[in-house]
């Protein structure tokens, strides 16, 4: 290691010592040579962090996704796992690829193509595949909406259920008004046949931001989005369903920002639940502008104030987690470097109640990483994985942090 590489992470880590976070690594999980994007976490059934991402060839415009899983709670990972009916696969680090591991060996991976319908030929598909022996063989993919009136999905989240089943929702373009947006839909596996009964959920949702779905320990399912208010306003709300999908609470703002904006912000609103109640962090220009912070200690009927995450105005695309009942926020934010701009991971590790405890950097200022994610493992542990430039690539990269 070249000796101000190496004095760089030295303070990196002393700092996040001092804070409370301790790291170890990183980690590159992807294979040297391709492509690599869309980090995303989840765990097995056996409780063991999985990673997924994709790759592609530089020259390539889609790829395949890849996972690898951790027997030692994220110190080291398997050799990289394809999904080969993944082929197709549009990288996009906001309409991100997922993987969700059901009981009893079924694997499902969720992921975007291009549609190319004459409707609309900036339209998207959702596909899945599904692997019902732990991943050794996996099913022809199958789109997620087969009613042809169904021509643009994208931006779509997946969960787990307390059943067993997997639960979905996605931006579709199906809707019954004239207004401006998509309708939110959402389903569930029946077994091994894949999702079925779709239905909306609330429409006039902002097209073009990543969704969030949280299912709480009790079970209530929460659902977080950017709607269109008053044809105009894109702010963040959230949903609530308390009998297992049947149905959801009226949507309700988390925070009054009144972001007047005519055009597709993108980043997305994150969620978690601990003892005190629900978290949320999200990217806005209304009343402020960067990445925000608010909670609700009565399951979404009422939010406090919102408070900013950084110093950065443009600190976008947050993640959460829940770490022995405490909250753990990443976000990426720009950083001026030498005679450009480069891109660094930031984050706040607050209290059971949302205070915060301490805030610093994870990723130096000479590097290039951006679209955090971060997971809980294990006791007083949690796995952070971002994409990082590395020449004219990207590489997936993961750094285990000791939360003291």
């Amino acid at each position: 290691m070249k000796p101000i590489a190496a004095a760089i992470l030295l303070l990196l880590t002393l700092s996040c010592h001092r804070s409370g976070i301790q790291p170890e690594g990183p980690v590159v999980v992807s294979h040297a040579g391709k492509d690599a994007s869309c980090p995303f976490m989840t765990k097995d059934t056996d409780g063991h962090p999985v990673i997924s991402w994709v790759e592609k060839d530089s020259s390539a415009d889609t790829g395949l996704m890849y996972y690898a899983v951790s027997n030692d709670n994220g110190h080291t990972f398997s050799e990289p796992v394809v999904i080969p009916a993944t082929t197709g696969v549009f990288p996009h680090d906001e309409n991100l690829p997922k993987l969700l591991f059901k009981p009893g060996g079924t694997i499902i991976a969720l992921f975007g193509v291009e549609a190319n319908d004459p409707r609309n030929k900036y339209a998207g598909k959702v596909m899945y595949t599904q692997s019902f022996d732990h991943g050794k063989t996996w099913q022809t993919a199958v789109p997620l909406v087969t009613d042809t009136a169904g021509y643009d999905q994208r931006y779509f989240d997946m969960a787990l259920l307390p059943t067993g089943e997997a639960a979905a929702i996605w931006l579709d373009n199906r809707k019954q008004t004239n207004e401006e947006g998509s309708t939110l839909y959402f389903a569930v596996t029946s077994g091994q046949s894949g999702f079925q009964s779709a239905m909306p959920v609330a429409t006039t949702i902002c097209q073009c931001c990543r969704t969030k779905m949280y299912v709480a320990d009790n079970g209530n399912i929460h659902l977080a989005y950017r709607d269109i208010i008053n044809d105009s306003i894109r702010d963040m709300v959230h949903q609530v369903s308390t009998d297992g999908g049947q149905s959801f609470s009226t949507p309700v703002r988390i925070s009054a920002d009144n972001w007047v904006v005519n055009g597709c912000p993108h980043t997305g609103p994150t969620l978690t639940a601990n003892s005190t109640g629900l978290h949320f962090a999200w990217f806005t220009m209304g009343g402020g502008q960067g990445a925000f912070y608010c909670r609700s200690a009565d399951n979404g009927q009422t939010y406090t104030q919102k408070e900013s995450l950084s110093k950065a105005p443009m600190a976008k695309h947050p993640q959460m987690t829940t770490v022995n009942d405490q909250i753990l926020v990443v976000w990426d934010e720009p950083v001026k470097w030498k005679n450009d701009f480069n891109s660094r991971v930031g984050f706040q590790y607050k209290s059971a109640d949302g205070k915060t405890i301490t805030a610093g950097l994870l990723t130096a200022d000479s590097s290039y990483a951006n679209f955090p994610v971060i997971s809980a493992v294990g006791k007083d542990k949690a796995l952070l994985a971002y994409k990082k430039r590395s020449g004219n690539r990207s590489e997936v990269v993961v750094t285990r942090l000791d939360v003291q």
